[in-house]
């Protein structure tokens, strides 16, 4: 009802007032806008992700804590609430396009001190006043409120996915802790076996107590360390448990290593198509036609205003014959005022709004340069985690022979302790690496997801800002429909269209 009341008075005010508004200025020139991403891009990954795309990882206990969050996330509700508190502006920026009714009554007794009759009086009155929207001030009040309703809406798509990513990094972060622990013990296990192999030897004399020292100085050197690990892990869970609206205390996962997680692939495609997956630059272009209506309303303040008036009612000195026609009485009007001197109110305010609008231009420009940033930078580790991750699993299969040769070398006393430190300290090493490699890569992958936005689409009725074609496109690249500039796209500079 309150949208076809809008309307219809919006349909009202163009047949009736000529009052102009301008387009917002078309920021991105064809040079912002590459033709294709230059980072290593996976052969055959599917193109864009899917709505359900942290489900490609494979883990269910992942699957839940996320529909958790997205139900009972903190971040979320207060986004949330700060679209309702923009959908309520829009309600109160579109009120000035209607006309303020107002229902009055008044009783009174009235007489005089000395002599006189005393009588009553009675009156009932309709009123009500319009102020013609003949510049359209109104309406760039409302264009304004709408844009930043659409800011918060887009604003809140962004939290929800960095609430999504930063529940699977969290998740992530316990599994690969609690599984370098696990390595930590391992190898405690593996230095108390050539601890007691030392031990052995020093008795029987074929080993000096230099040799049992180091050994004694390695194992306490990796029991150190897994107090800091076991506490880090504590930590992780305490931030997921805040991240799904739950208290620290008795939350745990039961996730132990990331042995079972996948590494689902996804492909960026065009930049240009990037620019409407992003809620974040959505949201920026949002924020920039706001600030352009603003500068339409600044505008507008300087011409008069101009109002309707009219009231009615009745007068009666008896309540019974308040209602009489006789007792009716009705004026109609209408005022013009202009500003003559207000100090430079009226000029430091259009100042303001175009400052602010070049303040929002270039940062929208800002947040679409970052987002090719994003999606560059994480296909880049992706690719070259990858490759990390090949070459430490491949060094973590070598020291673990070395360390097993070496073992058993030293028990029957044709090697050193010294190569069997060196061996164990280089497995030692390498385990741990390779798990916090795994998880950066595993991550990595979900930054990726991030960076393309999620499974998010701007809806083209809400774009504002024409995506140019990329002066760098590669020879018969097709421009996607969504994003080629519209037959009207407005220029670099503010045009009036009436």
């Amino acid at each position: 009802m309150k949208t076809l009341l809008r309307t219809s008075s919006i349909a009202v005010l163009a047949l009736v007032a000529a009052g102009c508004v301008t387009s917002p200025p078309a920021v991105l020139k064809p040079q912002d806008v590459p033709g294709a991403f230059t980072a290593p891009i996976a052969k055959d990954a599917p193109v864009w992700p899917k709505p359900d795309w942290w489900k490609g990882f494979g883990s269910t206990e992942l699957d839940g804590l996320i529909a958790d969050a997205q139900e009972n996330n903190l971040d979320l509700a207060v986004a949330a609430a700060r679209v309702l508190q923009a959908d309520a502006e829009t309600d109160i920026a579109s009120s000035a396009l209607f006309p303020d009714i107002s229902l009055g009554g008044s009783a009174g007794r009235q007489g005089k001190n000395k002599g006189g009759p005393n009588f009553n009086t009675f009156s009932a009155s309709l009123s009500a006043k319009y102020e013609l929207d003949f510049w359209g001030l109104a309406r760039s009040n409302l264009r304004a409120a709408d844009e930043s309703l659409k800011s918060a809406k887009f604003a809140q798509q962004v939290v929800a996915l960095t609430v999504t990513a930063g529940v699977a990094d969290t998740y992530l972060d316990v599994l690969a802790l609690r599984q370098r622990v696990t390595i930590a013990q391992q190898n405690i296990d593996a230095a108390n076996r050539v601890l007691s192999i030392t031990e052995a030897k020093v008795t029987n004399g074929v080993a000096s107590r230099l040799d049992l020292a180091q050994q004694q100085a390695l194992l306490a050197g990796q029991k150190a360390q897994v107090p800091g690990l076991e506490e880090a892990s504590r930590e992780a869970g305490y931030a997921l448990a805040v991240l799904l609206g739950r208290v620290p205390e008795g939350f745990s996962v039961k996730g132990e290593n990331l042995s079972g997680i996948a590494s689902p692939t996804v492909a960026p495609g065009l930049p240009s198509e990037l620019l409407r997956r992003r809620p974040d630059v959505a949201a920026a272009e949002a924020e920039l036609a706001a600030a352009h209506a603003n500068v339409d309303a600044a505008r507008a303040a300087f011409f008069p205003h101009i109002d309707l008036t009219a009231s009615g009612g009745y007068a009666s000195f008896a309540l019974s014959a308040l209602f009489n026609p006789s007792n009716l009485g009705f004026n109609i009007g209408a005022s013009l005022l202009q500003t003559i001197f207000d100090g430079g109110r009226l000029l430091g305010e259009s100042r303001l709004a175009r400052a602010q609008q070049t303040e929002l231009i270039a940062n929208y420009r800002n947040t679409v340069l970052s987002a090719f940033q994003d999606v560059e930078s994480a296909l880049g580790q992706v690719a070259s985690l990858a490759e990390q991750e090949k070459y430490k699993t491949e060094q973590v299969d070598a020291a673990s022979e070395a360390f097993r040769i070496s073992e058993i070398q030293y028990r029957e006393g044709v090697a050193d302790l010294l190569n069997v430190l060196q061996a164990q300290q280089t497995l030692f090493s390498a385990q741990d690496q390779l798990v916090q490699i795994k998880l950066a890569r595993i991550q990595a992958d979900i930054g990726l997801y991030k960076a393309l936005g999620g499974s998010w689409v701007e809806d083209p009725g809400d774009a504002t800002q024409p995506i140019p074609v990329s002066v760098t496109a590669p020879a018969n690249t097709p421009m996607p429909a969504d994003t080629a500039p519209p037959k009207d796209a407005a220029p670099a500079t503010d045009t009036k269209k009436g």
